[in-house]
């Protein structure tokens, strides 16, 4: 496994929209469909990175970057693909572009029953800050979770 890092192109927007709807959105109403992550790729406060083994799509994140905070709208690393590193290294490559951007706090919300998700954020040095019910559709509460990344001790989050 030669896993490489990058920007999305749009040749990949088919691609993300459908491993979106088959492992984020499954169940919900589709609301990453091929236009709003093209949309995602060509707008300069968002970020839609691949993990890519050779040609294969391994995972990918879309993030939108605020004046005091990277939101993280998607994430995703293929089934195949999970407990190698892949995320953490999506995750990494968010980081030092937040950090260079001068925005510390990183966030997102993941389904409350998504336990797999959340373990991984909290072994990744996030907490949880909240929930915010009926976020998915009205048919699933989400849990709100943050990251100070100023702060290298995962037990020592401030927010």
């Amino acid at each position: 496994m030669s896993i490489r890092l990058g920007l999305a192109r749009q040749r990949n927007v088919t691609t993300i929209a459908a491993m979106s709807r088959g492992l984020i959105e499954h169940g919900l109403p589709g609301m990453w469909n091929e236009r709003r992550i093209s949309k995602c790729i060509s707008n300069p406060d968002c970020v839609v990175l691949v993990a890519r083994d050779r040609r294969r799509l391994a995972g990918f994140a879309v993030a939108e970057f605020w004046d005091d905070r990277i939101h993280i709208n998607l994430f995703c690393v293929a089934p195949s693909y999970q407990r190698q590193g892949v995320g953490r290294s999506l995750l990494e490559w968010l980081e030092s572009s937040a950090k260079t951007a001068g925005t510390f706090l990183m966030h997102l919300e993941v389904r409350e029953s998504n336990t797999g998700a959340r373990d991984f954020y909290k072994k990744q040095g996030f907490a949880e800050t909240g929930f915010r019910r009926g976020y998915y559709a009205g048919q699933e509460d989400a849990v709100r979770l943050a990251r100070d990344i100023r702060v290298t001790s995962a037990s020592s989050p401030s927010f």
